[in-house]
C-alpha cells in the first residue's frame, strides 16, 4: 500500500503531517510512502482555513486528488487540518470523494506529544512545534477556535524530539508555534524559552535554533540576552506586527502600539546589532484610512526591516473584524500590499548591498551543476520565504545539502547574496 501525504499552508502543519505519516505507517504494517499522487492507495490532504486563498487551494487540492479515484490508484482520501475543522459538514456534503474528515481537534492533541515523525527530505533543517493553540483572540484570526487555547509541549518531550531528529542529521531546529514567546508559561508558570533555548543548545551536532512566531509584547529581556549569548541561536527573530497605526491595532485586539514597536526594535538592535528582523504586516483592515495607512508607510520606512511580508485583509466568517464596519474594497487592500511590497523590495535591495564584505556562514541547501555554485542560506534566511546565498563552488562541489561553510559577500542580485568561499 502508499501512501501520499500533501501538507498545505504552514510549517505547523508541515510538523502535524510528519505525525501523521508516522501514525499511518504504523497503522498500515508494510505501506510506504510516494511523491505520485497517481500511485497512491490512500492520500492525506492536510489543510488550512486561515485565510481565503488558503481555503480555495485547499477545495482546489482535494478535487484534484478525488480525480484519482478514477485515473489512478486511489482507494481512500482522508482530508485534515483546520479546513476539516471548520467545515467538517461541509465537505461532507459537498466532496463526496473524500472518505475521511478528520477535524484538528480530534488529532492535535495526541500530535502534541506524539513524538516519532517520518523523515522528511530535507532533514538537515527540521521544524519543533513548540506549543499549539492561542490565547490572543485578535480579531481577524480563527486560530483559537480552531485549535483551542493555548498550551505547551512539556521541555522533556522537545528535548528527546529534538535529540532524534538531530540524530537523524537535522542541522537546523525552527522552534514554530502561533505564539513561540509565551512557551511555557502553562506548564511552568513562566516563560520559559530562554531555557528552552539553552537546553536545546546543548544536543551535539546541532549547529543553529531558529525562532519564529515571537509577539513582540512578549520577548522579555531574559530572551533577548538569550539570543545574543547562546552561539547556537541565530540571530534572526520573526516578529508579525500586523500594523502601525494605534487605531488599527486597538481594532486587530493587539497588545501593542506603534511606541511599543519602536522601543521593542530599538531595544533588539542595540543588544543584537547584527539581528536581522522580519514581520508580517495585514493591509485594508476594516476602518483602516490613507492616514492609518500613511502611518503604516512610514513604520515600514523607517524601521526598514530586514524581511517583510504583507497580507490583504481576509474577511473570515465567525470572527469579529468580520462584521466590523469600514470594509476596505479589495481593489484597495491590493493596492496598499502592492506599494507596501514595492516599498520593502527598496529597503531589502538596500539592505543585500550593505552585505558586501561581510563573512557569514552559511548552511547549503543545493547545487546547481550548471553554473557550478552551492545554493545557500545564512542566518539571516529563513527556508522557503528568505533569500539565498549563491556561493561558486570552484574546484569542490563534494558537499552536502546541510554541510555549513564560510564565506565573503562579494555582490548583491536583489535580494539575493553573492558569496565566494573563504
Amino acid at each position: 500500500m502508499k501512501i501520499h501525504m500533501i501538507s498545505l499552508g504552514c510549517d505547523k502543519n508541515r510538523v502535524d503531517s510528519e505525525k501523521m505519516l508516522s501514525n499511518l505507517l504504523e497503522k498500515y504494517p508494510g505501506s510506504e510512502l510516494t511523491d505520485d499522487p497517481a500511485e497512491a492507495d490512500i492520500t492525506v490532504i492536510n489543510t488550512c482555513a486561515f485565510i481565503g486563498d488558503a481555503k480555495e487551494e485547499s477545495i482546489n487540492t482535494i478535487i484534484e486528488n478525488g480525480e484519482y479515484k478514477e485515473t489512478g490508484n486511489l482507494k481512500k482520501l482522508i482530508v485534515a487540518g483546520c479546513l476539516a475543522e471548520r467545515y467538517r459538514e461541509e465537505i461532507r456534503k459537498e466532496l463526496p470523494e473524500v472518505d475521511e474528515v478528520i477535524g484538528v481537534k480530534k488529532y492535535v492533541e495526541r500530535l502534541d506529544v506524539q513524538m516519532k515523525r517520518v523523515e522528511n527530505a530535507e532533514n538537515y533543517t527540521a521544524y519543533l512545534k513548540i506549543a499549539e493553540g492561542c490565547d490572543k483572540c485578535c480579531t481577524y484570526c480563527i486560530i483559537p477556535k480552531l485549535r483551542g487555547h493555548y498550551r505547551s509541549v512539556p521541555m522533556e518531550h522537545l528535548l528527546d524530539e529534538a535529540k532524534r531528529l538531530v540524530a537523524e542529521g537535522t542541522k537546523e531546529l525552527i522552534l514554530v508555534a502561533q505564539e513561540t514567546t509565551l512557551y511555557g508559561v502553562d506548564l511552568y508558570g513562566k516563560k520559559s524559552l530562554p531555557e528552552l533555548l539553552n537546553r536545546l543548545s546543548e544536543i551535539e551536532g546541532l549547529e543553529w535554533i531558529r525562532i519564529l512566531y515571537c509577539y513582540p509584547e512578549e520577548i522579555t529581556e531574559e530572551l533577548i540576552q538569550t539570543i545574543r549569548d547562546n552561539p547556537k541561536v541565530v540571530h534572526y527573530l520573526d516578529i508579525p506586527i500586523q500594523h502601525a497605526s494605534d487605531k488599527i491595532l486597538k481594532n486587530m485586539h493587539r497588545r501593542t502600539r506603534e511606541a511599543e514597536l519602536r522601543e521593542r526594535i530599538a531595544t533588539l538592535r542595540r543588544e543584537i546589532p547584527d539581528i536581522a528582523l522580519r514581520t508580517t504586516l495585514i493591509t485594508g483592515f476594516p476602518g483602516e484610512t490613507e492616514e492609518d495607512f500613511d502611518i503604516l508607510k512610514n513604520f515600514v520606512t523607517e524601521m526598514r526591516f530586514d524581511r517583510l511580508g504583507v497580507f490583504p485583509y481576509s474577511q473570515e466568517e465567525d470572527t469579529p473584524a468580520a462584521e466590523m464596519e469600514g470594509q476596505v474594497p479589495e481593489k484597495i487592500k491590493l493596492q496598499r500590499q502592492d506599494e507596501i511590497m514595492r516599498l520593502q523590495q527598496g529597503i531589502a535591495f538596500e539592505k543585500a548591498r550593505e552585505q558586501i564584505g561581510r563573512e557569514l556562514r552559511v548552511i547549503i541547501i543545493g547545487y546547481d551543476p550548471e553554473h557550478n555554485e552551492y545554493l545557500c542560506r545564512s542566518y539571516m534566511d529563513n527556508p522557503d520565504i528568505d533569500s539565498l546565498v549563491y556561493v561558486d563552488a570552484g574546484e569542490y562541489h563534494n558537499e552536502l545539502s546541510g554541510d555549513m561553510m564560510s564565506c565573503r559577500i562579494i555582490d548583491a542580485d536583489g535580494y539575493d547574496l553573492i558569496g565566494e568561499r573563504i
